[in-house]
């Protein structure tokens, strides 16, 4: 779609919400909404959560405001914010296509200021008995889009594989891809991350027997101590994400995309949470903000465990996701509000001394192509040598850019 000059001054207009409202229906004021936090569900009882019980906690009710814009999901059409619009809420609907449409057209709207933003990603996800229980709350510096390779079916691939995806432009497993879409691997401010993860680190998280008895299996593999994460009961980690849209179980398929993110991340990052939509959003938002709309070092991605990527001890793979009731996942829907509303005070609370003026990200951020200025520690490097894209289509150069070539010049077929 073609972005208007009048849409764009609009989006880089003031910060403030010209005129008040009264909250009742759907918003439809001509000032600028500039909410300190974004949340972002992926489906409803994500957001139904916070719904439900953010009222409680004295920061406000997201149903005070009620924005729409073109664009967003047909089932949830309507961006919800607190009456002082410091905290707005919105659904993409699930898979990559619909996280990447709703959030685009939240951008692109002209409704909101998000130069200030903080976005909080918060969704329930496969967990990584490895890491973490169920109900345990992720904190993730890396998302890793492990299903973007080629794919043999396990019963045609070649011998001696250990799993039939190997990477574009490679011949074997565990190769780091020839070329690249850009989508990747995403990295975020592992500072903010840091702060993130002090914040919910102060929730009394939720626990459910039936989740604890069934985590308790996964002490019958050996070496015990492997799977010690399950058998505890959930906590916050620090730990990263794969995205893909298939919804995969199993013990081959969990150690596959292990190996992928630790061959795509360079050995730095660590599989915990599997999810479909994470990349998808990133991406989004690394598109606007190289535009000015948003800045990426205020992204944090949250992840809660509602069920397990590979089964314990004497279970298939089957069993394990069509069979059995472990009961995560009604402690995963309640630990995002839990873990998320101490995250979303912690900002809110220190906005004046710390959070407005931003926070300064100690390692590379952004995209496997460098797009918001950097090295990439991971791929093959940045596309621009360390310079970062332009706003409006513009090569660092300052000359519009008309093709891809800038990629292939840094070894991205």
């Amino acid at each position: 779609m073609r972005f208007s000059k009048a849409v764009a001054a609009l989006a880089l207009g003031g910060s403030a919400l010209a005129a008040p409202y009264d909250g009742d229906g759907p918003y439809h004021g001509f000032g600028m909404i500039a909410p300190k936090v974004m949340i972002v569900s992926l489906f409803a009882p994500e957001a139904n959560i916070w719904f439900t019980n953010l009222p409680s906690s004295g920061l406000g009710d997201l149903m005070q405001v009620n924005i729409t814009a073109p664009g967003l999901s047909m089932l949830f059409p309507q961006i919800h914010c607190v009456a002082d619009f410091s905290i707005c809420q919105m659904t993409t609907g699930e898979s990559e296509i619909n996280a990447a449409s709703t959030v685009m057209a939240a951008m692109l709207s002209g409704k909101f200021d998000f130069r200030h933003t903080y976005f909080l990603i918060a969704g329930i996800a496969g967990v990584n008995p490895k890491h973490g229980a169920l109900g345990s709350v992720a904190l993730a510096q890396y998302t890793v889009q492990v299903a973007l390779q080629y794919e043999f079916d396990a019963r045609e691939m070649p011998e001696g594989w250990s799993t039939g995806y190997f990477g574009y432009k490679t011949t074997a497993p565990d190769v780091e891809p020839g070329n690249a879409y850009g989508t990747e691997v995403f990295e975020l401010s592992s500072t903010l991350r840091d702060l993130a993860f002090g914040f919910a680190s102060k929730a009394n998280l939720s626990v459910d027997p039936i989740a604890s008895a069934y985590g308790k299996r996964y002490a019958g593999f050996e070496p015990a101590s492997l799977f010690a994460a399950a058998t505890h009961p959930p906590s916050v980690v620090k730990c990263d994400t794969a995205t893909s849209d298939v919804y995969y179980s199993g013990k081959l398929l969990g150690e596959a995309f292990e190996d992928v993110i630790d061959v795509w991340t360079n050995g730095t990052g660590k599989y915990c949470m599997t999810a479909q939509e994470d990349s998808a959003v990133l991406e989004v938002l690394v598109r606007v903000a190289i535009e000015g709309f948003v800045d990426f070092s205020r992204v944090i991605l949250m992840r809660t465990g509602s069920d397990y990527d590979r089964p314990p001890p004497n279970m298939t793979a089957f069993e394990n996701l069509r069979v059995a009731k472990p009961n995560g996942y009604g402690i995963a829907v309640e630990n995002i509000y839990l873990a998320g509303v101490e995250i979303v005070r912690g900002i809110l609370k220190d906005w004046h001394r710390t959070f407005h003026r931003g926070v300064k990200p100690a390692n590379y951020i952004g995209d496997i192509f460098g797009s918001l200025g950097g090295k990439p520690d991971f791929g093959h490097g940045s596309t621009t040598n360390g310079t970062g894209y332009k706003p409006h289509g513009r090569s660092a150069g300052g000359h519009r850019r008309t093709s891809s070539g800038m990629g292939r010049k840094a070894g991205y077929v």
